[in-house]
């Protein structure tokens, strides 16, 4: 016997490793062919959580991957293209997408003979691939050669189980002690190979072969799908709070699921029995583990349905960083709504704190090793720690902006007074100036992305002097100087007139060929962002101040 179990055992590792190989090659190729198609699904359809679940189950069943729509997922979340909330029903919805791969291979495996189906589409794949390097051909030659070796590998996982059969096994029994022992099985099986369609592969061929029950195999899938939820959880140990908040929902998601499941399991299995034998299916047991995996995630996303509000508000007040505590509103209580006048002034310390989150993104990019030549005193800073700060400063104000419109847009639905009424639109171009300032500040450091340091030909005095003005006037909007609307205009006025010797400077030098056009175009474009970036925080506190002074709108300009 153990001379038999030897081959037996290889053939498992080989088959094993076949079919991880062509579910790696088939999820990178349609990922590739599918291109920006991805991207555009997910943005368009999470409007409504209908909408978003079912974007995560076409996409997950299409590329045949969970692990790539779910990191897809926590990507745009991180760039704000996705509400947290929407996301959540994206990563749902990935979880009944990822049970095609039960559906293909109960049918596909041991349906029919898989030699006749899949030596073609290696060769069929291969060829394409060979033909159309570089093409979205070669990227579905990629999937089409990664599907036969898929199925390759579960042809001989079949032939393998079938050879270990009878000198293997695995918990039997329905008994809570069996079941755990089971659940244990399909948990271990997925954490060991980090992938829940490779243990629910071994699962289903087990299952084929006699080695244990539906109701065991039934188990072992929970286990499974628990199981993914610790390569999540490994995946974002130092990530982003968004990452986080995502693994924490796909835990809780599989978790209670997994909880509710095994509670009903052998009813869930006998009803799937029945129903199987009602419709006429194939007697094949991995067809009957096949529909339970698929009802089972049916079933989370059922139970989720009435919780994710809740969830939701619970994850955000998790992991919280420095610069979501920021973006939390200090003032807008929606008590004072009740008050119009109450609430105009808590919108108008808000709009303070915003215009204060504006002139730090403007001076944190003027602390960038290309704005900060040597001629200027001090060290220049690490590119990398501005970076950060920078994107701290962003993500506070682009918090701070949505929850300050939200409270807008629940003001104008009170009864305001004429005085009131008047004073809102003003409040609301500061609130839009300040937004543009934030804006121009990015502009302003994407354009320098490219350099770390000062390129030679550059107009380093007149960089610098551009750089003091720029600084002087922030550190004026900064304190309670701002409230000298002839010292700001002054200030401003200067920094104007640096602009206008450093874009002069940096044309001649790119036209003597001093400096390098791209070069001098970067600075062209960084320079006229930082200009625009200040007008526009000047016109937010100028205009703020006649608000508050209650001037009206005749500040504006």
């Amino acid at each position: 016997m153990a001379e038999g179990i030897g081959p037996a055992l290889a053939a498992l590792a080989g088959g094993l490793g076949l079919f991880l190989l062509g579910m790696e090659l088939m999820t990178d190729g349609l990922r590739l062919a599918a291109g920006a198609a991805l991207q555009r699904i997910l943005r368009a359809s999470t409007a409504t959580r209908v909408r978003a679940l079912a974007a995560g189950v076409l996409v997950t069943a299409v590329v045949q991957s969970s692990s790539a729509v779910t990191v897809a997922t926590i990507g745009f979340v991180n760039a704000g293209l996705l509400t947290l909330g929407g996301a959540l029903w994206v990563l749902f919805g990935a979880n009944v997408g990822t049970t095609m791969t039960g559906w293909l291979v109960s049918l596909l495996g041991f349906g029919f003979k898989i030699d006749a189906l899949a030596l073609p589409l290696v060769g069929a794949g291969v060829a394409l691939r060979l033909t159309g390097a570089g093409s979205r051909r070669a990227a579905l030659g990629t999937a089409l050669a990664g599907f036969g070796l898929l199925l390759l590998g579960i042809e001989m996982l079949k032939h393998a189980f079938d050879g270990v059969a009878s000198a293997v096994t695995l918990p039997a029994g329905v008994g809570w002690t069996a079941v755990l022992a089971q659940l244990a099985v399909g948990l271990a099986l997925t954490v060991l190979m980090q992938s829940s369609s490779a243990s629910l592969t071994v699962v289903l061929s087990a299952t084929q072969a006699g080695l244990i029950t539906a109701q065991g195999a039934a188990a072992a899938v929970i286990g499974a799908n628990i199981g993914t939820t610790v390569t999540a959880v490994l995946a974002v140990l130092g990530a982003t709070a968004n990452a986080k908040r995502a693994a924490l929902a796909h835990v809780a998601f599989n978790v209670i699921t997994g909880v509710v499941a095994l509670v009903l399991l052998p009813w869930l299995v006998q009803a799937l029995l029945q129903a199987k034998q009602a419709l006429g299916w194939p007697p094949l047991p991995a067809l009957t583990v096949a529909m339970f995996h698929t009802i089972f995630n049916v079933l989370g996303v059922l139970l989720m349905w009435p919780l994710a509000p809740a969830l939701t508000r619970w994850l955000q007040a998790r992991f919280r960083t420095a610069e979501e505590d920021e973006a939390r509103p200090r003032h807008l209580d929606p008590t004072v709504l009740a008050v119009p006048a109450l609430a105009l002034d808590a919108l108008r310390h808000e709009l303070q704190r915003l215009q204060g989150l504006a002139v730090t993104a403007l001076r944190t990019v003027l602390e960038l090793p290309t704005l900060h030549p040597a001629s200027v005193a001090g060290p220049a800073p690490d590119v990398a720690a501005v970076q950060q700060r920078l994107g701290a400063a962003r993500g506070a104000a682009r918090g701070l902006q949505h929850a300050i419109a939200d409270f807008v847009v629940r003001l104008q639905r009170a009864e305001l007074e004429r005085a009131s009424a008047e004073r809102l639109p003003d409040l609301l171009r500061v609130a839009r100036y300040a937004d543009v300032a934030v804006e121009q500040a990015d502009e302003a450091a994407e354009a320098l992305a490219p350099w770390s340091q000062p390129v030679p030909g550059l107009p380093l005095l007149e960089l610098s002097a551009f750089g003091q003005r720029a600084r002087a006037l922030l550190a004026l909007l900064g304190t309670g100087a701002a409230d000298d609307v002839t010292a700001l205009e002054a200030a401003l006025t200067e920094a104007e007139d640096a602009y206008a010797v450093l874009k002069a400077a940096l044309l001649r030098s790119g036209a003597q060929g001093l400096l390098a056009l791209d070069a001098m175009d970067a600075w062209l474009r960084a320079a006229s962002a930082l200009r625009r970036g200040l007008q526009q925080i000047t016109k937010a506190a100028r205009l703020s101040r006649a608000t508050e002074a209650g001037a009206g709108g005749g500040a504006a300009g």
